[in-house]
């Protein structure tokens, strides 16, 4: 079972249950920014907004059916209080569960998911490889799957010290993925390969990433479909392979010449693995 079908099933069967992104990425045996990513990628919502969604969902049928204690329902769909279930159920349907429940509210409720229809394309071969500890350094912000379109403008930012830092190692660049939340968020940095952070300019991020063994794809095609290269990693080769992704960034890696306008240079595409079992 692909691994987005796989965290489906399994939201519908413990949606009564606690859930959390840790136990439903436990579940599928990827780290809970892999799921993130995945999820997103495949049916467009991030993954605790879906299960709220659907928890709510359930709630409203069970008040059209004419359920008297609304306290109830909302411990049943894990809310610990009236006052934040209704605060939730309000900004999902529009309408408050005692309307819901009284005027049998036409409500846009969230049905279970079906994958959205994405093709996979196809991967370059890819080649295994160990890399030592390094640092990276220079833009970052923190991001969700639904917002996330301040990355361009960090690229573009980092752009004019490109070559003028302080103990940069060569002309290659980075989009590293890092520090994940268990709300789904994550923290992306566009920056090099650098010896030190002592003369780092002040705004500027950095992360240490750890010695790691490695799956290397070089994308094929234009910058802009590189989500379909991971959704057919993550949802397609991964699954089918002998390993498991390991609980450590992923990144992006542009070679020197790297310009997409002008179709020069490439991306190759780091994804940090551990042998199944």
């Amino acid at each position: 079972m692909r691994n987005v079908e796989s965290a489906l099933w399994f939201i519908e069967r413990e949606l009564g249950s606690q859930l959390d992104l840790g136990k439903v990425s436990r579940h599928c045996k990827i780290s809970p920014f892999a799921m993130s990513r995945l999820f997103a990628l495949s049916t467009g919502w991030p993954v605790m907004k879906y299960v709220r969604a659907r928890r709510l969902t359930q709630a409203a049928l069970a008040l059209r059916q004419g359920v008297p204690d609304i306290l109830q329902v909302a411990l049943d769909a894990g809310y610990g209080s009236h006052e934040a279930f209704t605060r939730a159920f309000s900004e999902q349907f529009g309408v408050t569960p005692k309307r819901a429940r009284e005027n049998g509210h036409d409500l846009r409720l969230v049905e279970p998911l079906r994958m959205k229809e994405m093709k996979p394309v196809t991967l370059s071969e890819p080649r295994f490889e160990s890399r030592s500890s390094f640092l990276i350094a220079g833009l970052g912000d923190r991001f969700t799957f639904e917002k996330n379109e301040g990355i361009v403008g960090l690229w573009q930012a980092l752009i004019p010290h490109l070559g003028n830092l302080a103990g940069q190692m060569d002309g290659t660049s980075y989009g590293l993925c890092c520090n994940p939340g268990e709300d789904g968020s994550f923290e992306y940095i566009a920056g090099v390969e650098v010896s030190a952070i002592n003369d780092l300019p002040p705004h500027f991020r950095h992360f240490r990433v750890q010695e790691q063994y490695y799956a290397v794809f070089r994308h094929l095609g234009h910058i802009s479909t590189i989500h379909q290269t991971f959704f057919t990693v993550f949802n397609h080769w991964l699954p089918e392979s002998s390993y498991v992704l390991a609980d450590a960034p992923e990144f992006e890696q542009y070679s020197p010449d790297f310009d997409p306008s002008q179709g020069k240079g490439h991306v190759d595409i780091w994804i940090p693995l551990v042998t199944a079992g």
